[in-house]
């Protein structure tokens, strides 16, 4: 487990893979406890005994007795407050029969979106949105193109979408040049028109090539901090995950059921 664990942790917990169709995800409210900067440290020092590539983004006492929550490059793990022991996998509350890694996703996930500028995103929204959620999206993905079709659905539900760009590829391809799908993205993320530029690339039409200062590889790595490991994934403005493909009426549901 710790070779698999420190491999997972040095590559930032990422997969490059197909689309990604997720299942819906609910996540309790969990009260979060701070740290001090002195345990921030001392967990940092222990994490990086495995390897220094790791990012420590996130560090709270865990739900259970003894052990520091701890969200690095991607990953949830738990180190125990020695900073000797780190486990790494789901914590159930068998009292309330809740997850905790789900609820301290979505709180570090609501955290770190509401940083974003709006101007970052490509959004399609209603005239008076009831919600707004995030989609880490690829133009090129079958299930992201899927999902798109179905845009004037979720606006007519007065859901609002903002998209966030996630090529699959990757930044770089091994030679180091920059991957096909990066570059289309950033072509959409530079046009004039970004919204029409963006549904164009979703139905298959290559954008004209274009280069500005743009967010593409910033909401990529982003993606990365937060855990997305395959497009689309859908983020609620809680910071729950709502899956990959989903239908208005699924959306609109576990909106919902989110409060």
């Amino acid at each position: 487990m710790l070779k698999k664990l420190l491999l997972a942790l040095s590559v930032g917990g990422f997969a490059l893979g197909a689309c990604a169709a997720e299942t819906v995800a609910t996540a309790d409210a969990v009260t979060s406890t701070a740290v001090t900067p002195a345990v921030e440290q001392m967990v940092r020092q222990a994490i990086h005994k495995l390897s220094d590539k790791v990012q420590v983004d996130s560090v709270e006492l865990a739900p259970m007795p003894g052990f520091y929550l701890v969200i690095a490059s991607g990953k949830i793990v738990y180190l125990s407050t020695d900073g000797r022991y780190m486990l790494d996998g789901d914590v159930v509350d068998l009292s309330n029969r809740t997850n905790a890694n789900d609820a301290a996703w979505a709180r570090f996930r609501k955290n770190e979106l509401a940083k974003l500028p709006a101007s970052e995103g490509i959004l399609f929204a209603p005239p008076n949105p009831k919600y707004t959620v995030t989609v880490f999206t690829d133009v090129n993905c079958g299930f992201c193109r899927a999902l798109h079709e179905q845009v004037a659905g979720f606006n007519k539900a007065g859901i609002a979408v903002r998209y966030l760009a996630w090529p699959r590829e990757g930044l770089l391809t091994t030679a180091g040049r920059p991957t096909p799908t990066y570059t289309e993205m950033v072509s959409v993320w530079c046009a004039a028109d970004r919204k029409a530029a963006f549904t164009a690339a979703k139905q298959g039409h290559e954008p004209k090539p274009a280069t500005c200062v743009n967010p593409v590889k910033d909401e990529f790595n982003l993606g990365l901090k937060l855990g997305v490991d395959g497009t689309p994934t859908i983020f609620a403005p809680d910071g729950r995950t709502l899956g990959g493909f989903v239908t208005p009426e699924q959306l609109l549901q576990a909106l919902q059921q989110g409060g």
